[in-house]
């Protein structure tokens, strides 16, 4: 049973906590509350550096600190607190931070609310088993044999063929019925490869999809895609050894990710709506007449300065770009505008709950929209990397790691 330490504030009063037990459950673990003395919550200021008024959080800093000391008491730590309350956002942070840097525990960070359940949660905790229980795996550098990935998504189905640690076909279709979605992608990408599919040794599985389409086609790996996605990234981008962040737009959420030699150590997912997502990206293309995969270069040409864009809420953001229409501002400074309003809501939300290390890969779809690498790029000062197959890059975990269960 695989132990989950809770550091959390408000998870009783917000009437939650049983969702967040039945989310642990649920994929095989335990939640504990790792004990402390009343001396060890009298001196969190002298050890941590830090004591604030309220006793639910000194009790959840006393337990981080407590577990740093002992890290024999959990496999894996999540720190949660109410998304409305400032202080705990902060504290929250700082938990994090503490514990990732003294250890070398797994970390979740999550804000909740009173309307969260055990089916948002799952995913998260599924990751945090899946790095505790599968490190050898996940360390894994290498493809061998042929293998295919599915990334069953929440708008696009993608797929792909590995052959000896290269991607030999690739298939990309929207997502309506989900099998078969998967189905179509895998056909494409067993047809681009030259290779039928009954030559393929093995299938990996990942995304929202991932059981339905796992089952049918009996899968050997099914995985949730932060561990497959940070691993798929890692590997393009030729960074599986030190530090990295991922960073993951998707279209309905985001992800972030820092990893460790190949190995997720800390990450969240999620965002306050969807203004942050690749589908406030198809909206603005759609308002500003350009297909997706032309909005990236029109933004390459403009100034998001010069328009002033709600970055929170995509019903907001959709105004604001529609009024700087009829303001007249160029479509490529809008264009620029809503890239760089997507990026500073992951800057704000995700990015600020992980260690962001070089080198920062940049993945999935939206990352080949040109304008949001650059906003990216601009807010963190930093180079960011999109390797090639970027968009793919969920599937091309899921082969990678399921050739590794072709092996003793």
């Amino acid at each position: 049973m695989i132990r989950i330490a809770q550091l959390s504030c408000g998870a009783e009063y917000s009437g939650i906590q049983k969702e967040i037990e039945r989310a642990a459950e649920t994929v095989g673990a335990k939640i504990v509350f790792p004990e402390v003395s009343l001396d060890d919550m009298l001196n969190v200021e002298e050890k941590f550096g830090v004591r604030v008024a309220s006793g639910d959080l000194n009790l959840a800093i006393a337990r981080a600190v407590r577990i740093v000391e002992n890290p024999d008491l959990a496999d894996a730590v999540v720190v949660m607190t109410c998304f409305r309350c400032a202080e705990a956002a902060i504290i929250r942070s700082e938990i994090r931070k503490y514990i990732h840097e003294n250890s070398r525990i797994p970390v979740l960070s999550y804000s909740f609310t009173e309307r969260t359940t055990a089916e948002t949660l799952l995913t998260r905790m599924e990751a945090l088993v899946t790095t505790v229980k599968y490190r050898g795996l996940l360390a894994r550098e290498k493809q061998k044999g042929l293998t295919a990935g599915i990334d069953s998504g929440s708008t696009t189905t993608k797929s792909v063929v590995m052959r000896d640690n290269k991607v030999i076909g690739t298939g990309w279709v929207p997502t309506t019925e989900v099998l078969k979605s998967a189905e179509d992608a895998f056909q494409e990408a067993l047809k681009a490869a030259g290779v039928n599919k009954e030559d393929i040794q093995a299938v990996g599985v990942t995304g929202y999809g991932r059981f339905l389409v796992g089952k049918h086609i009996n899968a050997k790996l099914i995985q949730e895609e932060i561990t497959v996605n940070s691993k798929g990234a890692v590997f393009l981008a030729d960074a599986q050894k030190g530090p990295a962040t991922v960073i993951d737009i998707g279209g309905m959420d985001n992800k972030a990710i820092s990893v460790q030699d190949g190995i997720p150590g800390g990450f969240t997912m999620g965002g306050i709506c969807a203004g942050a997502s690749g589908r406030f990206l198809e909206l603005a293309a759609r308002r500003l007449g350009v297909d997706i995969t032309e909005l990236g270069k029109l933004a390459l040409k403009g100034d998001y300065r010069k328009v002033a864009m709600n970055s929170y809420c995509i019903v907001f953001g959709t105004q604001s770009l529609v009024n700087s229409l009829s303001m007249g501002n160029k479509p490529e400074d809008v264009a620029m505008a809503a890239c760089h309003s997507v990026a500073e809501q992951v800057y704000e939300q995700q990015l600020q709950e992980v260690e962001v290390k070089e080198p920062v890969i940049m993945v999935g779809g939206t990352s080949l929209i040109e304008g949001l690498p650059k906003a990216m790029e601009e807010l963190l000062q930093v180079k960011v990397t999109v390797p090639p197959y970027a968009q793919y890059i969920g599937a091309v975990g899921a082969a990678l790691l399921v050739s590794g269960l072709l092996e003793g």
